[in-house]
Order: C-alpha cells, then sequence, then structure tokens
C-alpha cells in the first residue's frame, strides 16, 4: 500500500526527550513474554473494553503489578502490554491493506546508511546493514503501508486521512506513549512494541514480537492454541506405559534399552512439530482430536520422528566418542558399542514400523515412509562429510559448515514437519515450503548448539570442541593477520592427542577480539529470519502462524556471559548481509 495519495505531510522529528532506560524494558524474552501471559490473565478477570484512557490504563497496570509482583520499574511497560492484548482480536479483524506499520528511523545503521529522507521518512534503500528492509519488504507485500520515522503529529495525521484502520508500531516507550493518546482519541487498534534499549543509534528490539504483529489475523485459528500445553501433552507420550501402548510391551533387553532411552530427557522438539503441523492443517486447529484411531496413529507418528532422532544420537555418540548426553552416560558408555549399536538398529527398525502401521491411506504410508528414507540418508552423508573431516581435518569456511549443518541437523526438523503434514494431507506446494523452513531452521538450530557449547567450553576452562563448528570457521574467516589465522587453525585442526594444547586464555581473547559470538548470533538471527521469509507463499493462515511463533519457542535468548562482552546482536542481516558474513 503506498502512502503518496495522502497529503504531503511535514517530517517531523522530536528533539530527543527524556527517554526510559534499558530496565523499563524487561531484559529477556522469556520476562517479556510472562508479562504478557500475566497481561492476558489479568485481561480475563477484568471487563476493559478498548479504547482505555491512559489515565485509567496506568490504574489498571498498577493493579495488574501488586497483583503478579511485578517490579514497580515496569509500570509502563505493563500499561502498554495491557494495552496491545486488549486491542489484539480487533487489529486481527483489519485486512492488512489498511494497516500502518510505524518503524523508527533509529532502527537503521546510522553510520552506513545510505537512505535519504523525503517529507515521509526514511527511503529505505534495502542495503540490507539493518532490519528495516525485511520488515518494510514483508510489510508492503502483504499490503501495510510501511513509514519509517518517528513524531506523533505524522501518525495523527495518516490517521486522519481515513485511510489507515490500525497500526502496529515500533520504537521508544517515551514515544509510545506519546503516540497512545492519538490512537485512545480515534479508537483505532494498534499494537506498539518498545525498542530494547534507550540509546537513539543502531538500537534492537525483539524481531519476533514485530513478526507476531504484522502477521496478526483473524484467518490464523492457531492464534489461541495453547502451545505450552500441546508440548507437554506430546511429552507424556514418552513415559514407560505410554511407549508400551504405542509400541508394544518390551520383551527383550535391546527393547528394554531402546524405550528406556525413548523416555530419558530431550527437548523433543521434532515430535512437537509434527503434532503442532498435523493440528494447524486441521479444521478447528484449537480442537482436540476425538477420533481413537486418528489420535493413535498421531502418536505413533510422532513417536517414530523420536525413534529416529534417538537412533542418530546413539550413533552420533559413538563416532564422536562422547561420554555424556543429556547429563547421563551415553549408551555405548554405559553398555558397550555393540548394544548401542543394535539398540540404536531397532529403533531406526521401530520408526518405520511405526510409520508402516498407521491406518493412513496407502498412498499416505508410503510417502511417509519416503521422507523418513530420504531424511535418514541425507542425516547419514551429513554425517559422513564430518567423519571425513575428523581423517584430515583442515579449516573451512562458514558456508562450508551450514552445508554440513543442513545435511545433519536439518534432516530431523524437515522429517518431523512433512510426516505430520502428509498425514494431515498436505499439498505439494506446502509440502516445499516446509522443505525450505526446516533447511533454514535447522542451520539456525545448529547455530545455537554451537554457541551454547562455546559458552559451556569456556565457563568449564575447557577447549571447545573440534569439529567443523560455525564458530570456529568465522574465527578462521575473521583471522586477517597471519600469526591469528595459525593460532585458529592450530587449535582447531590439531589432532586431539592431548600435545600442544593451546594457551586457552590467548584464544579466547582472541575469539572476543574477533567477535566471533557476534558473528555468530547475527548468523542464527539471519537463518531464523530466512525461516519465517521461507513462509511467505503459505496460504494455509493456520501453518504459516504456527510455524512463525515456533521459531519464537525454540530459540530462547541467549546470553554468553563471564568471558566476553555483553552484547546485542544486530538486527535481521538480510540475505546479501548473511552471504558477507558466511564468505
Amino acid at each position: 500500500m503506498s502512502l503518496q495519495s495522502t497529503a504531503r505531510l511535514p517530517i517531523v522529528f522530536p528533539t530527543r526527550p527524556e527517554r526510559p532506560t534499558q530496565d523499563d524494558v524487561p531484559d529477556t524474552k522469556a520476562d517479556r513474554q510472562r508479562i504478557v501471559e500475566q497481561a492476558r490473565e489479568y485481561l480475563e478477570q477484568r471487563s476493559l473494553v478498548p479504547p482505555v484512557p491512559l489515565d485509567e490504563l496506568k490504574v489498571e497496570a498498577a493493579a495488574m503489578l501488586e497483583q503478579y509482583g511485578i517490579e514497580e520499574r515496569y509500570h509502563e511497560y505493563c500499561s502498554l502490554t495491557l494495552s496491545n492484548e486488549m486491542w489484539k482480536e480487533s487489529l486481527a479483524t483489519i485486512p492488512f491493506e489498511r494497516r500502518l506499520l510505524l518503524l523508527p528511523k533509529c532502527l537503521r545503521d546510522e553510520s552506513n546508511c545510505p537512505a535519504p529522507f523525503d517529507e515521509l521518512g526514511l527511503l529505505c534503500k534495502k542495503c540490507g546493514l539493518c532490519s528495516i528492509q525485511d520488515l518494510q519488504v514483508e510489510a508492503e507485500r502483504m499490503g501495510y503501508a510501511v513509514l519509517v520515522a518517528e513524531g506523533s503529529p505524522i501518525v495523527m495525521a495518516i490517521i486522519e486521512t481515513g485511510k489507515i484502520e490500525a497500526i502496529v508500531g515500533v520504537s521508544c516507550l517515551n514515544v509510545l506513549r506519546k503516540v497512545y493518546s492519538y490512537m485512545e482519541a480515534a479508537a483505532i487498534p494498534g499494537i506498539a512494541i518498545p525498542l530494547l534499549q534507550d540509546d537513539c543509534v543502531d538500537v534492537n528490539v525483539d524481531l519476533d514480537a514485530v513478526w507476531d504483529s504484522v502477521h496478526l489475523t483473524s484467518d490464523d485459528k492457531t492464534r489461541r492454541l495453547d502451545l505450552v500445553g500441546l508440548r507437554d501433552e506430546v511429552d507424556t507420550w514418552f513415559g514407560a506405559e505410554a511407549l508400551a501402548e504405542v509400541m508394544g510391551s518390551p520383551e527383550t533387553d535391546a527393547e528394554r534399552i531402546g524405550h528406556e532411552w525413548l523416555a530419558r530427557a530431550g527437548k523433543r522438539w521434532r515430535p512437537f512439530l509434527t503434532v503442532a503441523v498435523h493440528q494447524a492443517l486441521q479444521r478447528e486447529p484449537g480442537t482436540a482430536i476425538t477420533d481413537p484411531q486418528r489420535k493413535m496413529d498421531l502418536r505413533k507418528i510422532a513417536v517414530a520422528v523420536e525413534c529416529f532422532h534417538k537412533a542418530s544420537l546413539i550413533h552420533d555418540d559413538i563416532e564422536d566418542a562422547d561420554d555424556e548426553r543429556y547429563g547421563e552416560a551415553t549408551m555405548h558408555n554405559e553398555h558397550g558399542v555393540p548394544i548401542a549399536l543394535n539398540v540404536g538398529d531397532l529403533l531406526l527398525g521401530e520408526g518405520y514400523r511405526l510409520l508402516a502401521e498407521t491406518e493412513a491411506p496407502a498412498e499416505v504410508r508410503a510417502a511417509m515412509l519416503r521422507i523418513a528414507a530420504q531424511g535418514h540418508r541425507t542425516l547419514a552423508v551429513g554425517q559422513g562429510t564430518e567423519l571425513a573431516w575428523h581423517r584430515a581435518p583442515k579449516p573451512l569456511k562458514p558456508l562450508d559448515v551450514v552445508s554440513i549443518f543442513r545435511q545433519k541437523t536439518a534432516p530431523a526438523f524437515e522429517t518431523a514437519l512433512r510426516l505430520g503434514a502428509h498425514y494431515a494431507g498436505a499439498d505439494e506446494a506446502l509440502d516445499q515450503a516446509l522443505i525450505d523452513y526446516s533447511n533454514s531452521l535447522g542451520v539456525a538450530y545448529q547455530i545455537r548448539d554451537d554457541l551454547d557449547d562455546l559458552a559451556a567450553a569456556v565457563g568449564a576452562g575447557e577447549l571447545p570442541e573440534r569439529r567443523p563448528t560455525i564458530l570456529w570457521a568465522l574465527a578462521y574467516q575473521a583471522a586477517k593477520r597471519r600469526d591469528d589465522k595459525a593460532v585458529v587453525k592450530a587449535a582447531w585442526c590439531t589432532a586431539a592427542d592431548g600435545t600442544d594444547e593451546p594457551d586457552l586464555a590467548a584464544l579466547y581473547g582472541l575469539f572476543e577480539r574477533l567477535e566471533v559470538t557476534n558473528k555468530g548470533q547475527e548468523l542464527l538471527t539471519a537463518y531464523k529470519d530466512e525461516a519465517i521469509r521461507g513462509l511467505r507463499m503459505v496460504e494455509n493462515a493456520n501453518v504459516k502462524g504456527l510455524l512463525r511463533r515456533t521459531i519464537g519457542k525454540i530459540f530462547d535468548d541467549l546470553q554468553i556471559k563471564g568471558w566476553c562482552n555483553e552484547f546485542e546482536a544486530r538486527n535481521a542481516p538480510s540475505s546479501e548481509a548473511r552471504a558477507a558474513a558466511a564468505g
């Protein structure tokens, strides 16, 4: 949607007001989400109909603070959150082409931004240096009007044109508070997302919250789907009795060990994804499955997905000579390599058996078996590439490592999603979208694991594991001096025989100087966003909405502490920026 049909408006950039501090917005995604959930619960107890005057809203926020024991410094943030939750259902009904996305100019990379300004604000050149490009392109594709500027007079003038019926706005708390009175007076539904710090240059925002708000639509029936409750339910399917119901009672030692391994700790994201995408494709996504046979089939598919995943972990632990998994002894460490190999093979067979035993039509069963086999094969090829590296270790480019991730990690997500979707009757277009989504999700997930592993190694005073990781690759690429490259290469590629161990303090100092974790976090953000962009052409609003929210559930805030400076990643590097980062 274009704003050029509106009256030419004077550009207004307010003088720098007294701005809230970083403490006015919760630091972590988990804390912000908790306040959102508390706001929803609070509103269920009250009969508030928007628009609510600002003074009254502040009174309600104060009551919410007291009821939930929230710190006083979050009063403004709670007021904002209450308003957002009151308006969400109304905004969801407004067509995208009648909405405005308002972004602040301070999201840009000020020192390098080539974009000029006109009377309506920033004219983005789509250089890929900040998140504005991705937000603007996607929102305009959906039909939004997009304005990159600050100042309540601009917002008021646009509201008065009558062309805008809802607003999604991003800014600091101070500006959002000023704009609220205009929206209240016009009874315009709006959602406001505050910036995460009080600077006016190169700021950050919770991009997941922005994307959720931009894509909010009443067509998405999964908005009310309890993802936490759904994941908890899936987790109950892996107790001993539940597994026996699906797989049959274990009669041999191999079966008993296999069931025990399935029941052990794990994040179970993959079976959750299977069930979630199946639910999203139902006519009423938020309702429970009442057909006993269909529910048993879905349980079989979910357990099959976990069988494949746990089998791969058992075999990986043997190949990598790992001693622990989930804080406990690995299977080969506990039972010996021959038994571990056999149980891994058994779980693979069990997975295929469960898929074949579903009551799905023959062509669907065949498709599911083919999908599982393709995923199994791709994973083995990726693992083979990594094993070959261990035989002849050498520095890898980031793109080489990403290629391994696409083969080793992405297939498990792809298999999980495609199995659930095929059982629910997905078409070919959605199937391809799930493949694209899974590729990016798998890469992002493995990058997050690499960051976690580095943090754990640093905390324990140990050398990071010598394997193809994105952080080793980024360090080698970033090291421009010959001596620095030699240090990284020696520490990364030398055989782990206990000799010539590097100086850890010097190595981690080099990692910090090369900003390795910052670059890794940027790449993680880029692939998360690429996964979301891969959903653009998905026509099913339920699937699109659910998979977007799943990204936020899987990737919690990551904070590396104790050895490097606190950092905030640059927002959503574009494809061009990501390619540059990845070499």
